[in-house]
């Protein structure tokens, strides 16, 4: 078992190797269930197998002794002094091989629960939610605000809080659902969203902004314009220069593509159920719905709900808005 458990080891240890240099794809939440299953079926070999041969040869070795002094007893003879009690501790002790795999089941256990249904630790990589969230944020993803999803397959089991305009989401990228990307949500099933001339429009109205001033975008090293954006009853600063006039190009091939019209203004897209559309709040500086199409539902992950770190900011921490 011992030999066994090296090579499981030393499968991990190449698979990581490879998932840090970017020789495949790793996916975290199938690690994690993998590791789970196999520390269970050792801490299952452990509870009803070697634990009980390890204190059945520690009895014997107590009542072998036992037997010994009571004969040495019996032709008048004092048995030499021996440390029963500590080779009786060594044969119950776990050998490595079960201390780094029984052991630690229970810990591999309560993480893949917490993250799968509760709460998942999340990096902001890009610039692409400045000012709302900057590059190097660590924040707390909701995993059951919008409902409880069986882990690995994403299958949402329960519902729980629909879908918000405003919302800010962490989901699986449409293209490549290996990776996670983070948006806000500008238009549900059913809306028309239009995006023209730098600006946005739900069915038909313009989306309330109110000019705040530039802000230095620390990602790009540039100043930018800072608008704040009225969602609904929610409200967010966004970055946007209505100068610009950035070409959106078509894509015949992405799902739904029927649903969109483009033109040299923008775009305009008719949110087909099931389906989201989702924007970066630096609107200048963002890939998302406007170019690779809609999120469908079972690709959500959750709900970016706050800041828990940012190791050079600690303002920083704190609800997302």
């Amino acid at each position: 078992m011992s030999s066994l458990t090296a090579a499981l080891f030393a499968a991990l240890a190449v698979y990581a190797f490879g998932w840090i240099r970017d020789l495949w794809t790793g996916n975290f939440a199938l690690l994690l269930f993998v590791l789970s299953l196999v520390t269970f079926a050792y801490w299952l070999a452990e509870r009803f197998c070697f634990l009980p041969q390890r204190r059945r040869a520690a009895e014997a070795l107590v009542a072998a002794d036992a037997e010994r002094r009571a004969k040495w007893a019996a032709q008048g003879l004092k048995a030499d002094v021996t440390d029963i009690e500590g080779a009786r501790q060594a044969l119950l002790r776990q050998p490595w091989w079960l201390d780094w795999t029984a052991g630690l089941f229970p810990v591999l256990l309560a993480v893949f629960l917490l993250r799968s249904f509760v709460f998942e630790p999340f990096r902001i990589p890009s610039g692409s939610m400045v000012p709302t969230l900057l590059v190097g944020d660590l924040i707390v993803v909701n995993k059951f605000h919008y409902g409880i999803r069986l882990p690995v397959i994403n299958k949402k089991i329960v519902d729980n809080h629909p879908v918000q305009r405003g919302d800010v989401m962490v989901f699986r990228y449409p293209k490549n659902p290996a990776v996670d990307y983070i948006k806000r949500v500008v238009a549900v099933p059913g809306d028309v969203v239009t995006w023209r001339n730098q600006k946005l429009y739900l069915n038909g109205q313009e989306v309330p902004t109110t000019l705040q001033g530039p802000f230095y975008d620390r990602s790009g090293a540039v100043s930018r314009t800072r608008y704040t954006e009225q969602l609904g009853a929610l409200s967010h600063d966004i970055l946007v220069e209505r100068h610009l006039q950035p070409l959106i190009p078509g894509d015949p091939t992405r799902p739904h593509a029927d649903q969109c019209q483009h033109t040299l203004e923008g775009l305009t897209c008719t949110v087909p159920p099931g389906h989201y559309f989702m924007m970066g709040d630096s609107r200048d500086n963002s890939e998302d719905s406007r170019f690779w199409g809609f999120v469908p539902d079972e690709n959500i992950v959750g709900k970016a709900s706050a800041v828990w770190m940012h190791f050079w900011d600690f303002s920083r921490i704190g609800p997302i808005r």
